[in-house]
């Protein structure tokens, strides 16, 4: 791992319960760029892949500032179980994870699974890539509804299994997918109407000063 990770977990089928014998190991992290570099008309990177097979990173700013917009694969990695680097930047990063949220995942999460779900081929769908719509949108309405995403999908795990191994019609997965597109529209949630933009910076200008007091040491 790298040493300016901060936040390392694993997210995809094995985060929610949904691997198989052949599933990949995928992880999501947050990295902090040395403040002096953004001083600098070449600006540090915001995102990287690796070290690891199936690796991506953030810049903490990056991060942050896709967390605000309510991106559904950033939300989720605040919300993964398996963490495997957690310094205590990221530990309070964690903690601040509630700031991040807004009424604005009801738009997000569905905007992101009609995405895939215009992917998809009826004839031939991709009946993984069908599992994890669905998967999106549970997780998406039990976010407006209880305040955090879906991770471990319980009792969902057989139906959504079923559907990757090919074995429900097309038709009730469509079906199932604009029911739970409706509940999204439809629910009035426990969310905020806006993020707490102002804690979220307050983190971050915490992060950039200590960086920049290591770097002077």
């Amino acid at each position: 791992m790298s040493e300016d990770l901060i936040l390392s977990v694993v997210v995809g089928s094995r985060a929610y319960g949904l691997d198989t014998a052949g599933s990949d190991t995928d992880r999501r992290g947050v990295f902090v760029a040395p403040t002096e570099a953004f001083w600098r008309l070449d600006k540090p990177v915001t995102h990287r892949d690796g070290p690891l097979p199936e690796q991506f990173s953030w810049e903490v700013e990056r991060f942050c500032g896709l967390a605000l917009d309510a991106n559904p694969t950033v939300l989720e990695c605040l919300w993964s179980p398996l963490t495997e680097v957690l310094t205590p930047e990221g530990e309070r990063l964690r903690e601040l994870r509630g700031a991040f949220l807004s009424r604005r995942a009801h738009e997000t999460f569905t905007r992101y699974a009609d995405a895939q779900f215009r992917r998809l081929d009826p004839a031939a769908p991709k009946w993984k890539q069908a599992m994890h719509l669905i998967r999106l949108l549970l997780s998406g309405r039990h976010l407006v509804r209880h305040g955090e995403p879906l991770i471990q999908v319980g009792d969902y795990r057989d139906r959504l299994l079923a559907i990757r191994r090919g074995e429900v019609a097309w038709a009730e997965i469509a079906a199932w997918r604009a029911k739970l597109t409706g509940d999204l529209a439809d629910a009035a949630g426990v969310l905020p109407a806006v993020p707490d933009r102002a804690s979220v910076e307050t983190y971050l200008v915490a992060v950039r000063r200590a960086h920049l007091s290591r770097e002077r040491v």
